[in-house]
């Protein structure tokens, strides 16, 4: 049974304004109410892209004229005073089986902009980690973000905020457009809210023990294979697929994939129900956050026209990694979770062979697998000067990595969009990647007849595929200069910023109310 956390005591709420519940034809003159609802968000807490994308994407789209709501866990490794947090008042969240949760409500602006509502509930979120301790994935999960999920509709009353879309994100908030769905549904304001679910990563299911179901308040009907039933299990992911009203992923060719067996991993026949609900629309990326011309944690700055200040990063890079300092070799880098979608078995293949034939150098921040990081301690052993690791994560360090490196590895088996080799063209830093999903989306190949491109791609899942593409990055480095030039300053010329995706976004949002509320009652 989960538990029950004791917080202050209940207070008065002030009277709400009047509501203003959303138009019977699913449009809005004066724009879109919009609830987004995840597990993380810059730079309040953050384990991966997921992160990026929430808090760039709800700014991209409060700047277009949207009122733009976040709900997140207040975790306890949040800086509640260096973010400005402050207690709104209780909570009462009903889960099923009788469970009464009071929850503590705090707010804050995300860099002066966007509401942020957290969601304070220490049984669940006063840990560690995130999703993990130190001996693995809580597993109580599926009850902790249930929790997350039921509690927005519950704010949402509290606070008088009646949204035309909540937007949940990946595994841990499928379970809103269930709740959506199933909860309070006659007399709710939130009757005429529509739901859209992003798939961020579809490795990552969120399937728990089926004893979560009497928690959730949903009865046998919902536990059925086109819904929760997942081999005996509850995948919580499938029943947001399935109840949602609109789903998205995050680049056009990752929407094709996840339609074809290998790459729906076990959804494909689900999703390819929803194709009519479906869209792929590219991650964009934070410039204010990402610029080569602005960046706080770099050495020096540069522009496409001005790039001697990538050869001062570069120095600087090498000098912190220990590295000959060496302005003609050109560095190789990676900053990424040590996870085997990540192509590290790839990476294991190809980089002594690599090292041992061609003249480079190569950095990596990150963790995970233990396996991976013993592997880049190794070799940072067996190649002093050509080789620096760092096994654990800095913000300042990945920024640092993206603008001194000239080539970044992304060799990922499967990768939805990625966000890496999008900082990297921004910083004239060339991808070498698989082309899959987001990468082959946002990275045009090198000619070298033309010296048109802004990266170098390979096809094969192997490690000899790798290997030879690093190979012919470092013969282009040597061989043919003048393109390398060029290729960063078409890379540097790319635009990815989030206005256009969150117009997109905007329409799939139109999409799901009109869907919402042509459905019978």
């Amino acid at each position: 049974m989960p538990p029950v956390a004791k917080i202050r005591t209940p207070v008065p709420r002030q009277e709400p304004a009047a509501r203003n519940p959303p138009p019977t034809n699913g449009e809005h003159e004066d724009g879109l109410k919009i609830l987004f609802v995840s597990s993380e968000c810059v730079p309040f807490a953050k384990v991966g892209g997921l992160a990026d994308v929430v808090g760039g994407l709800s700014k991209a789209l409060r700047r277009l004229g949207h009122d733009v709501r976040i709900i997140i866990p207040l975790y306890s490794l949040i800086d509640r005073a260096l973010y400005g947090i402050k207690f709104v008042g209780p909570a009462c969240v009903h889960m099923g089986a009788g469970m009464e949760h009071w929850i503590g409500l705090h707010t804050a602006l995300l860099d002066g902009e966007v509401p942020v509502w957290f969601v304070e509930f220490d049984a669940y979120f006063g840990r560690p980690g995130i999703y993990d301790g130190p001996t693995g994935h809580y597993m109580d999960n599926a009850f902790r973000f249930a929790l997350l999920s039921k509690a927005a509709l519950q704010i949402c009353k509290d606070q008088n905020f009646i949204p035309h879309i909540m937007h949940a994100h990946d595994w841990p908030t499928a379970t809103l457009p269930v709740f959506l769905k199933t909860w309070d549904r006659v007399l709710s304001p939130l009757s005429n809210t529509a739901s859209v679910l992003t798939i961020h990563n579809i490795g990552y299911q969120g399937v728990y023990n089926a004893n979560v179901m009497p928690y959730l308040g949903l009865g046998a009907e919902h536990f059925t294979p086109d819904k929760f039933e997942d081999h005996g299990k509850a995948n919580l992911l499938k029943a947001g697929v399935s109840f949602a009203d609109a789903l998205t992923t995050v680049s056009p060719t990752h929407a094709k994939e996840i339609i074809e067996p290998v790459g729906g991993m076990g959804l494909a026949m689900f999703l390819n129900n929803r194709r009519a609900d479906l869209f792929g629309i590219l991650n964009g990326v934070d410039y204010s956050q990402w610029n080569p011309a602005t960046d706080k944690s770099i050495s020096a700055h540069f522009t496409p026209n001005s790039l001697r200040g990538k050869a001062v990063c570069k120095a600087a890079l090498q000098n912190h990694f220990h590295l000959e300092e060496r302005a003609d070799v050109p560095l190789f880098g990676v900053v990424s979770r040590f996870v085997h979608q990540k192509g590290f078995s790839l990476l294991r293949e190809a980089l002594p062979s690599a090292l041992d034939n061609m003249v480079m150098q190569f950095v990596v921040l990150g963790n995970g697998d233990m396996d991976t990081e013993n592997f880049f301690r190794y070799l940072a052993g067996a190649y002093p000067g050509r080789v620096g690791a760092h096994i654990g994560f800095s913000p300042e360090l990945s920024h640092l990595i993206e603008a001194g490196c000239d080539f970044f590895l992304m060799p990922s088996l499967y990768e939805p969009c990625g966000l890496n080799q999008i900082y990297s063209l921004k910083y004239g830093t060339l991808p070498v990647v698989r082309a899959t999903g987001g990468l082959d989306d946002t990275v045009q190949n090198y000619d070298e007849a033309t010296g048109n491109g802004t990266g170098f791609k390979f096809w094969e899942p192997a490690g000899r595929a790798l290997y030879y593409c690093i190979g012919w990055a470092v013969a282009t480095w040597f061989d043919r200069p003048q393109h390398i030039l060029q290729l960063r300053q078409q890379a540097m010329a790319q635009n990815f910023d989030w206005t256009v995706s969150a117009q997109h976004y905007v329409d799939v949002y139109r999409h799901a109310l009109r869907k919402k509320l042509a459905a019978p009652a």
